[in-house]
């Protein structure tokens, strides 16, 4: 069993950055592919960006492209999601996930952080 915490949300003005975190405990996710998802209030959760752990291959949706960076420590079995020039429709519950090699879907979810961008 995996568990994930993430952390480093908050309120923003337009323009600024946060660093979300996500560390994961119970078993290492050194083989794990790892991703941030976010929900915004009437939509449905949407994928943001993934990265492999063994290559560090990074994919990201296109609207945050040039704007976030996913990255993330072996070492630490975290992830972290730098986000810069936020922009209000960034606002969202943003969510970590884990997913067991070869899976096609992802396993474990974080509770969530909260970020609202303000304009």
């Amino acid at each position: 069993q995996v568990q994930l915490v993430e952390s480093g949300g908050g309120l923003v003005q337009a323009g600024g950055s946060l660093r979300l975190s996500c560390a994961a405990s119970g078993r290492t996710v050194s083989t794990y592919g790892m991703g941030w998802f976010r929900q915004a209030p009437g939509n449905e959760r949407e994928f943001v960006a993934s990265i492999t752990w063994s290559l560090g291959i990074t994919s990201y949706t296109d609207s945050v492209k040039g704007r976030f960076t996913i990255s993330r420590d072996n070492a630490k079995n975290t992830v972290y999601l730098q986000m810069n020039s936020l922009k209000p429709e960034d606002t969202a519950v943003y969510y970590c996930a884990a997913r067991k090699p070869g899976a096609a879907l992802y396993n474990y979810w974080g509770q969530g952080t909260q970020v609202t961008v303000s304009s």
